[in-house]
Order: structure tokens, then sequence, then C-alpha cells
């Protein structure tokens, strides 16, 4: 595990705010802030990806399934599948990616 890249926080969408925190060859891991109301349309990318919510309450919506998420609970998504999500309560997150995010990897790289 390497340290990360970028201490900055970028905004994902309104009111989600996301941080790189580790980036290996295979794996990225991210800390993701979701204010209250905050919502990520639904959306897909290549990467596998597993989130695990630390606090706060989120709805994901998964293939067009509502699944409900507490801290401590985990979701994991293989590549491709189509997954929204929306903050119940403010919420912090952790997201894992394999492999690396390429778009967030050159986000985090510019000056």
């Amino acid at each position: 595990m390497t340290e990360p890249q970028q201490e900055r926080w970028f905004e994902v969408a309104p009111g989600i705010r996301r941080r790189t925190i580790a980036v290996t060859g295979r794996m990225q891991q991210i800390l993701v802030e979701l204010d209250q109301g905050a919502r990520l349309p639904e959306h897909r990318h290549p990467h596998e990806q597993i989130t695990h919510l630390i606090s706060g309450r989120l709805r994901f919506f998964i293939e067009g399934k509502v699944r409900e998420v507490m801290p401590g609970d985990t979701v994991a998504l293989p590549g491709n599948m189509p997954h929204g999500v929306e903050a119940l309560e403010a919420s912090l997150a952790i997201d894992t990616f394999s492999p690396p995010r390429e778009d967030m990897l050159a986000q985090d790289a510019a000056p």
C-alpha cells in the first residue's frame, strides 16, 4: 500500500466529495463524504467496487433494485454493474476499486 498522491478533496456530484487515501498497482481506496440528500445518478464503470459505510445512511440503486445501507454494511459491485446512490443522512464511506480508476488518478495528479 502506498501513501495517497493527493490530500485534496474533489467534487464527484453536488454534495459528494472524494479523496484518494491509498493506491497500489491493482487497487485504489477513496474516502467519500456525502451530504444529506446528495445523489449520484446511475452510472457504470469497468472497475470492481466495494463500498463500506462508516457513518450515516445510504440508499443504493443497483440494477433497478433498492438497498438501504447502514454503518458497518458493505456493498460489492462487479464491473459494469449499473448503480447510483442517495444519501439519506450525512454519510462517510470508503470505496475500493480494482483496478484503480484512471479518471480519479488523473484528477489527483493534476496541479
